[in-house]
């Protein structure tokens, strides 16, 4: 595995995006979506859980809000949406947005799936195959005529609408699936617990760009993390503390050992939940377990930010919760973060 990203992550400008879960209702949405683009966000990623509102809905009505911004669905995956249909959609989007759309890809979880009756075999070849066919309708192309598209597509199977480029993010969190971003995607979505895991995940990535002849010039590779901002700093370690105390335990052992943590650290904090006790949960949360994420004052994301900037990383990607009041959090990052770290020698 290479030591480094192959090509210099210096040579791209320094670049923000937001994700954000669609358990949110377009008011919010769209609250958020207004402060990013005035806080010079770059992207706005909208997530595609199941049995939630549809992010596709949803960016429909944010592209009519915003004028900027690029909106990207993170993620969709071919096993509950065809890759035709995926292919529409983007193609859709694409042109409702004039070019704003990002369309993020991944097989999805194994657990959502088994709720409405879908089996996950084989999730990279299935991932694969899809990034490729859906690149094929959108170009103009049909797919039985792309190699490793995947089987049964017809002559008839093509998009009859004119050709256009739909920037494609891969999902990933697996070697394996890092390396196929590297080798074919537009971009790679990786979840970083902790955020320094961006190091690994990014030499990952490089091999699979290697091994395909390309370079990580030709991959946009955000450091995703979650984020807690506010002016106090109590207030904005509580929030992510309250996250963690919901989802630390389902980490893989593999990212909670790179920090130092074993998934029976948060077991006090599943029993408290259990009790109905979300505020004893949220005391359970040491340091150390928010050092998964980011979070404090502006000057402490700040500085932890910087340290990722020196890793490598060019494009700072913020998640939930993003602080006690999201849209404030927002508002803090383009008011005293962004600018902090766009001045950074």
């Amino acid at each position: 595995m290479s030591e480094t990203p192959t090509g210099s992550a210096t040579e791209k400008p320094l670049r923000f995006s937001l994700r954000v879960n669609n358990d949110l209702d377009l008011e919010a949405l769209s609250a958020m979506a207004l402060a990013a683009e005035e806080a010079g966000i770059d992207q706005l990623w909208v997530s595609h859980d199941l049995m939630l509102r549809s992010a596709p809905a949803l960016l429909g009505a944010l592209f009519t809000r915003t004028t900027r911004i690029h909106l990207g669905i993170g993620i969709m995956n071919p096993y509950s949406v065809h890759p035709a249909e995926l292919a529409m959609t983007a193609a859709t989007l694409q042109e409702i947005s004039g070019g704003r759309f990002l369309l993020g890809l991944a097989a999805g979880s194994g657990e959502f799936l088994s709720w409405i009756g879908i089996e996950q075999p084989r999730p990279l070849t299935a991932t694969r195959e899809a990034l490729r066919s859906v690149r094929a309708l959108l170009s103009g192309q049909r797919p039985m005529d792309v190699v490793g598209a995947g089987e049964g597509w017809t002559r008839d199977a093509y998009l009859r609408l004119a050709p256009t480029s739909v920037p494609i993010y891969i999902g990933a969190m697996s070697p394996r699936m890092l390396g196929l971003a590297g080798e074919e995607a537009d971009g790679v979505l990786a979840l970083l617990f902790p955020p320094e895991h961006f190091t690994t995940a990014s030499a990952l990535v490089a091999d699979g760009a290697q091994r395909a002849g390309r370079t990580m010039a030709s991959v946009d590779m955000p450091a995703c993390i979650w984020l807690s901002i506010d002016e106090d700093r109590r207030s904005a370690d509580r929030a992510l503390a309250r996250k963690l105390a919901y989802y630390g335990g389902a980490f893989s052992p593999y990212l909670l050992e790179r920090a130092g943590l074993r998934t029976e650290d948060f077991a006090a904090a599943s029993d408290a939940l259990r009790e109905g006790d979300e505020e004893a949960a949220i005391d359970t949360i040491t340091p150390q377990m928010l050092s998964l994420g980011i979070s404090g004052d502006p000057d402490t994301v700040i500085e932890r930010c910087r340290a990722l900037m020196a890793l490598g990383v060019d494009h700072l990607s913020f998640g939930p919760p993003l602080g006690p009041d999201p849209v404030a959090a927002i508002e803090l990052l383009g008011r005293r973060v962004l600018p902090a770290l766009r001045s950074t020698p």
